[in-house]
């Protein structure tokens, strides 16, 4: 049914929970704000890390910046180990470059860190394309214009957008989908909601990498 298959990162391929929460931790206590529970700081998985550091801390464009270069501070060095491959991945990935997909990866985190990911966990030779945001805020960060590039860069002609699909957990992937005139994948083993998710239009919930085969 679909060709083409773009992956988010944090929430479906991997779940990034510790080093995301233990980097934003990070950066927040170097403005002296403490979060006693990092279950409070699950919302930053998912969209832009400016945007969220904005909206969750309140904090200006300056301080925002400078929360987002703290994040990384440690999460050059640490973070970005501090995740495990979701349930069933490579089993997913494996099925389905052996039907002959193209498989691409669509995350909002910088693109140096997710090729990082990837190879550590020794899944990059499955994917076709490895697409990520900028390192640089003003950059390309929002995932309609990740889910652009990913598709500019595997030539996806306006005819077979029909025939690609956006795998995520999150509401930011059904809309960067929706707005990039593709079908999506909801997954509820991440950190988006099924109320959420369907709010937005997910073509498709599901509750493991396993029901994904029997929709592509």
């Amino acid at each position: 049914m679909y060709d083409y298959v773009l992956f988010d990162l944090d929430g479906t391929v991997t779940d990034s929970f510790e080093g995301v929460t233990n980097c934003v931790s990070f950066a927040l206590e170097s403005f002296g704000i403490h979060i006693a529970d990092k279950t409070e700081l699950s919302c930053f998985i998912g969209p832009p890390l400016f945007e969220q550091f904005k909206s969750f801390a309140k904090f200006n464009d300056t301080e925002a910046g400078k929360a987002v270069k703290k994040y990384r501070e440690r999460y050059s060095v640490t973070g970005w180990k501090e995740c495990k491959l979701a349930e069933g991945t490579e089993e997913l990935l494996q099925n389905l470059k052996k039907r002959g997909k193209t498989v691409a990866l669509a995350t909002c985190k910088p693109e140096k860190y997710a090729k990082m990911i990837l190879d550590y966990f020794n899944i990059s030779e499955y994917f076709d394309f490895i697409g990520g945001a900028e390192l640089d805020t003003k950059g390309r960060t929002d995932k309609y214009d990740v889910i652009e590039y990913v598709i500019s860069n595997l030539k996806i002609s306006e005819m077979n957008r029909s025939k690609t699909v956006m795998v995520g957990d999150t509401l930011y992937d059904i809309d960067g989908a929706n707005a990039a005139g593709i079908a999506s994948i909801g997954v509820l083993f991440g950190y988006g909601t099924k109320e959420e998710l369907k709010a937005h239009g997910a073509d498709y919930i599901v509750k493991s990498m396993k029901e994904i085969i029997n929709i592509i």
